[in-house]
């Protein structure tokens, strides 16, 4: 069985191949691959593997990014340091996602769920597979919520999207107007937000804060690779982008 691994970590890689081995050694890695333009470049000179494990961020976008440069038929193992909202459509239709650190049995979990559906001809699975790649391919545009509602004073009012500065989780979800004020929402976490806003607009700080794009005073990058980002609604608010997002925050930031 021939893999290819899409991982720009490479102690990540170096770890997924060995475990790899443990649990077949029949797996076979021919190319480990660190970036969408890497990837695009390698399949477009090569023939394709039975299996790909893709990391979703990277260092130069997200793998999906892959599909729409070049035609992917092999099924996927996503893996990814978070369990974002676009994994579960992924999760009904791919093989499996992993979430890092990856954990040797669900790793072989993984594998063994490929070889049981795809070990063999199965035109069921396949079909469900090009539906996949067909979707992730489609250039329409989806529908993102452009106004969402929040508590103020003894009413329920409908703010605009442009309004919001961000979304922030204390205890519960609070969203944050453009003029500093404080809104509760009935949202029940952050993960609900990310699934329904904009991406192009809101971007998934951390594990608490999902900002408007139009709220980004400065930034700037610290030694350890975080990236500190200052708001304009409220000066003397810091947002703290982990190391591990912070070239998509930039890429996101630079769109």
């Amino acid at each position: 069985m021939k893999v290819i691994i899409i991982e720009d970590e490479s102690l990540i890689a170096k770890n997924l191949q060995r475990m790899l081995k443990q649990i077949d050694a029949a797996i076979e890695v021919v190319a480990v691959l660190d970036s969408v333009s890497s990837s695009v470049k390698w399949l477009k000179e090569n023939a394709q593997p039975d299996l790909f494990f893709m990391d979703i961020q990277l260092a130069d976008g997200v793998s999906f990014d892959i599909f729409n440069k070049v035609k992917v038929d092999s099924p996927v193992i996503f893996t990814t340091a978070y369990n974002e909202y676009a994994i579960r459509a992924f999760k009904v239709n791919s093989v499996d996602y992993l979430l890092k650190p990856i954990d040797k049995d669900q790793l072989q979990t993984a594998v063994e769920k490929f070889k049981k559906y795809f070990g063999v001809k199965n035109e069921a699975m396949g079909e469900q597979f090009k539906l996949l790649l067909e979707n992730m391919q489609n250039k329409s545009t989806p529908k993102f919520k452009e106004r969402f509602l929040a508590h103020y004073k003894a009413g329920i009012v409908p703010m605009p999207e442009n309004r919001v500065a961000y979304f922030i989780k204390d205890t519960i979800i609070y969203l944050i107007t453009t003029d500093n004020e404080k809104l509760v929402t009935d949202y029940n976490t952050i993960d609900e937000i990310e699934e329904v806003v904009n991406p192009q607009k809101f971007f998934r700080a951390n594990r608490q804060m999902i900002i408007h794009i139009d709220q980004i005073d400065t930034y700037r990058k610290h030694d350890t690779g975080k990236v500190e980002v200052h708001l304009k609604c409220d000066k003397n608010a810091r947002v703290d982008v982990s190391r591990e997002k912070a070239n998509e925050f930039v890429t996101w930031l630079d769109q």
